[in-house]
């Protein structure tokens, strides 16, 4: 039986990635005022960073069950397996539309295999996820190898992420205002990451755009559990700040001989909570 990998515009995977392992993904939504748009479809992230610039305030909402259910009927049809790998639970409620939609579909098709994945992860963390799935199914991989490299991932992966201002996180909830207005006028950058309950978490913080980008690297060393980053392949993703992207880039080849990366935009969903200049950087750590 076919297997295929069904995932969600979080993932932020580059779209020849997306074609040329056949992944198909379910846009998340950004809403500005009365006017829902679909993530990298109707709208495009540096759209997003523009707007927000601009004070334009966003807000996102998950991937309606009926857009799952649509996807996962075609193929029920075509008696076909799917595997979705999707966004943290703890992040969205995407996971959970996905659980609505996949039992619709087994009610009409009793005989439809699904698996649902939480990877517990975001943007490219769980794009890398969703990436080496894709991999394993386009080389015909027996359904349980494909199932236990995802857990082995979703088990290692690491997000180490910082926000160029504080203040999109504070209107996301996610730090307080006093914390946003100093924050802004020490020119503190705080250091994220994602726990194992794939809830964001704060590392540390750092003072200027130099040293956050060193301490990044430096995280990378403290995380590892005997990773060989060399033979990694490594994931950055950017909101609208390709030139600081590019510059921790070279700081992890020179360090550690990395020679595969992937780099991306983070998606206008994702991209609504941080704020332009979020750079987020993704590994094993094993």
């Amino acid at each position: 039986m076919t297997i295929r990998i069904v995932s969600d515009s979080a993932c932020d995977l580059p779209l020849d990635i997306l074609e040329e392992y056949n992944i198909e993904t379910a846009p998340l939504s950004v809403i500005q005022g009365e006017i829902e748009y679909l993530d990298k479809v109707t709208i495009q992230p540096n759209e997003v960073y523009d707007g927000m610039r601009n004070g334009i305030i966003y807000k996102t909402s998950q991937v309606c069950p009926d857009r799952f259910r649509e996807i996962f009927e075609k193929h029920a049809k075509n008696k076909e397996s799917v595997i979705y790998i999707g966004f943290s639970s703890a992040l969205s409620g995407t996971l959970q539309s996905a659980i609505i939609a996949a039992n619709n579909v087994k009610e009409l098709y009793p005989d439809f295999d699904i698996e649902i994945i939480d990877t517990k992860a975001a943007s490219l963390g769980f794009g890398l996820i969703v990436l080496q799935a894709a991999k394993l199914a386009k080389t015909g991989a027996s359904k349980e190898d494909i199932l236990s490299s995802t857990d082995y991932y979703i088990k290692h992966i690491k997000h180490i992420f910082k926000v160029d201002n504080l203040e999109y996180l504070y209107r996301g909830g996610r730090v307080s205002r006093t914390s946003a207005v100093i924050g802004g006028l020490l020119n503190i950058k705080p250091i994220l990451g994602v726990d194992e309950e794939g809830k964001l978490v704060p590392l540390e913080k750092a003072r200027g755009k130099a040293h956050v980008l060193k301490r990044m690297v430096d995280l990378m060393d403290e995380k590892s559990k005997g990773a060989d980053y060399k033979k990694q392949l490594i994931g950055i993703s950017h909101s609208d700040d390709l030139e600081e992207t590019l510059i921790l880039k070279e700081m992890i080849e020179e360090r550690y001989g990395t020679k595969d990366f992937i780099i991306s935009s983070i998606g206008a969903t994702i991209g609504a909570h941080t704020g332009p200049g979020c750079i987020a950087l993704f590994f094993l750590d094993k």
